[in-house]
């Protein structure tokens, strides 16, 4: 099972698009670490949206739909339709 998913971070007030086949939980817990990338300023990131998906290819053209909209508002829409 793969998922795309939308993470939101309260302190910076900001939305992260991703997907990943593996344990949704576990990237999580990754997003939450002090690494270099866009997730690793701040560790307060939570799930607030997620949609599954049989194959990687299928999640991937997902996140990349909704990158693509680059719109605060149509994810947030995603987000209150759920």
């Amino acid at each position: 099972m793969c998922f795309t998913y939308i993470l939101y971070s309260e302190s910076i007030d900001r939305y992260y698009v991703g997907y990943t086949c593996d344990d949704l939980e576990e990237r999580l817990r990754k997003h939450n670490t002090n690494h270099k990338g866009y997730t690793g300023q701040t560790n307060d990131w939570r799930i607030v949206y997620k949609e599954s998906y049989n194959s990687k290819s299928e999640a991937y053209a997902r996140e990349r739909f909704i990158k693509q909209k680059k719109s605060r508002h149509f994810i947030e829409r995603l987000i209150a339709d759920t």
